[in-house]
């Protein structure tokens, strides 16, 4: 159970990636092999939600396959045929990023068994702050608007503060995000660590020029300083790393080998709120991207959580791998769960 490849319906290794991934988390597999998800499909139903829970429900019939059938391999079809009426750019049979579905999956499944409760708001994104069109490092962070609480909010959902400092008048605000990926940058090396990623993710930034914050105590637009700090760790964190960058009007992909630890990532030194538990994590699933900007082919790496090996998921085909074979150059999400 939970060995299950996906056949290949040309040019979806990006998704079979990434759905043996979110089918290798045990809190996800369970809410969907008891049936809880039934339930909460059934309420949303109550609220207009029929169109978006048929992806919802194509997934949960998948993931039954993958944990309850007898089979070597099964079609994800059915699911990506409904998913591509909700998303159609990703019912053309084209290569497509790993990253950018994944995000759609889980907004999609948010959609679907989110219970709503009517709350007074204010919308903090409106406050003043750094210019929207700055890329970094808001930009790195894939964020949904608080809307509602679900499965997908309980595991991968964390939120982020951005402390703005004016270096004019000192004033201090901090303007809170949610994400469920974090995108890190990848520092100019042939060799890095994923603590490295983090540290340029997390260091402060100058916002000066066209950057600059509008500043309430001083009348203006100041420069200031930015720095990020998680005040809410989501128990299963997802990073993706930045291979793919501008250089030159084109896009090329980073070949940087970055180090990864399969266990006792410490999050501490990022985390503001104290005391801080549960800050170990550790690894529980890879994707990976082989080749250039053309032409590429996504694999998985998943760690079962009844064998506690680790298995390569290409497409159909399932290996079982030793544990040196997980730090891999090609490495592209890495999600983490959290010890505690």
């Amino acid at each position: 159970p939970g060995l299950t490849g996906l056949q290949n319906l040309e040019n979806t290794c990006y998704m079979n990636a990434v759905l043996q991934c979110l089918c290798s988390l045990t809190p996800l597999v369970q809410y969907f092999l008891s049936g809880k998800w039934n339930a909460a499909l059934h309420d949303s139903s109550q609220i207009g939600h029929q169109l978006i829970g048929e992806s919802a429900t194509a997934f949960g019939c998948l993931v039954s396959d993958m944990w309850l059938g007898e089979f070597d391999y099964v079609s994800p079809e059915a699911f990506l045929s409904v998913f591509g009426k909700r998303y159609p750019a990703f019912s053309r049979r084209t290569q497509h990023d790993a990253q950018e579905f994944l995000i759609c999956v889980l907004d999609d499944l948010h959609e679907a068994f989110k219970e709503v409760r009517v709350q007074l708001c204010t919308n903090l994104n409106d406050s003043a702050g750094p210019s929207q069109e700055r890329q970094s490092p808001a930009a790195g962070a894939s964020t949904r608007s608080s809307n509602g609480t679900s499965i997908i909010t309980e595991l991968f959902e964390g939120q982020l503060s951005y402390g703005i400092r004016c270096l004019k008048c000192t004033a201090r605000s901090d303007r809170p995000e949610t994400f469920t990926v974090l995108s890190l940058p990848i520092p100019s090396t042939r060799v890095c660590s994923l603590q490295d990623c983090l540290e340029c993710f997390f260091q402060p930034d100058t916002l000066t020029r066209n950057n600059q914050i509008h500043c309430y105590w001083c009348g203006g637009n100041q420069d200031a300083t930015l720095k990020a700090s998680i005040i809410k760790a989501p128990q299963i964190i997802i990073f993706h790393l930045k291979r793919f960058a501008w250089q030159d009007r084109h896009r090329r992909k980073l070949s940087t080998t970055v180090c990864y630890p399969t266990s006792d990532l410490d999050l501490s030194p990022y985390i503001s709120t104290s005391p801080c538990k549960n800050a170990e994590y550790s690894l529980c699933a890879v994707v990976n991207h082989a080749g250039d900007m053309d032409y590429g082919h996504y694999t998985a790496f998943c760690k079962h959580s009844v064998t506690q090996h680790w298995y390569s998921f290409d497409d159909a085909q399932v290996t079982k791998i030793p544990d040196s074979a997980v730090q891999a150059d090609t490495a592209y999400l890495l999600f983490y769960t959290s010890q505690g």
